[in-house]
């Protein structure tokens, strides 16, 4: 008992320590932490001319940054995470140890989780400690920028366990990979292309604007989008969305169940895989 107590920390470490040493955690730092310092201080250039708090500002220009940008990283963590283990004959080792399935799929989602945790925190908070030291230690609009982080962590938790799905599903990393990106397309680009194009057709005739925003909860990424442009009354009023009573609830549900439907659907199917 005391050594499954410990399986999925041990697994967790593992996925952390590969992180660390196919330099995964440095490379999303840097990506994050670059591009978050060059979107802010471009978006925020005007910000004091409008008496509008930087942070707020950077809110905007990082999420819709996020939205795009950690959904990708998501799911080239995650997508080979067991059909990866397979191919490499691991996965056969591994199972030969009292370790359960669904503990590998949950130490690998601590461990990438973590990953994604370390690298949102230290970009975008190397980020938020320059645009308050530049800004004469204004901190107006912390709350809404340290709700933007967290929510960055749940879209990308939600992209992992889709990548976990996605890994359960095939026997070779090459189908995982264009799945993966397949997936990505689909939810971050695609969908809402389509809702556009739905939108402009329909002419406000059936889709109302409650239907409108159902389907926009329905996609991880738009429901991100949504906790952060509607959720906050000060960045909803900079991006014209003062008038979409959407709430956080609604939003960090859907988020929520991205990540638990996902991971159920991925450690069934891992669980009736054959060896």
């Amino acid at each position: 008992m005391n050594r499954r107590r410990h399986t999925i920390p041990t697994l967790a470490l593992k996925e952390l320590r590969d992180g660390i040493r196919n330099r995964w955690i440095a490379a999303t730092i840097i990506l994050l932490g670059t591009l978050a310092l060059v979107l802010s201080f471009l978006g925020s250039a005007p910000s004091g001319e409008l008496k509008v708090a930087a942070l707020e500002v950077s809110v905007v220009s990082l999420t819709s940054l996020s939205m795009y940008l950690i959904p990708l990283i998501a799911l080239m963590l995650a997508f080979d995470a067991l059909v990866g283990e397979f191919e490499n004959g691991t996965m056969l080792l591994l199972l030969t140890y009292p370790v359960r399935r669904w503990q590998i799929i949950a130490g690998k989602f601590v461990g990438h989780s973590t990953i994604m945790l370390l690298a949102i925190l230290i970009g975008y908070g190397t980020t938020m400690a320059v645009l308050i030291f530049t800004n004469d230690g204004d901190t107006s609009g912390w709350q809404a920028y340290l709700a933007m982080m967290a929510s960055s962590l749940l879209l990308g938790c939600a992209f992992l366990t889709v990548g976990y799905l996605i890994s359960s599903l095939v026997r070779e990393r090459s189908v995982a990979t264009g799945l993966a990106v397949a997936t990505w397309l689909l939810l971050v680009v695609f969908y809402d292309l389509g809702l556009l194009s739905a939108l402009m057709l329909d002419e406000g005739k059936y889709i109302s604007e409650g239907l409108f925003t159902t389907l926009m909860l329905a996609n991880p990424a738009d429901a991100y989008r949504l906790f952060n442009f509607t959720g906050i009354t000060e960045v909803a009023n900079l991006v014209g969305a003062s008038e979409i009573k959407v709430g956080l609830a609604a939003p960090l549900l859907s988020m929520l169940l991205w990540i638990v439907v996902p991971f159920l659907l991925a450690v069934i199917r891992f669980q009736k895989r054959e060896v």
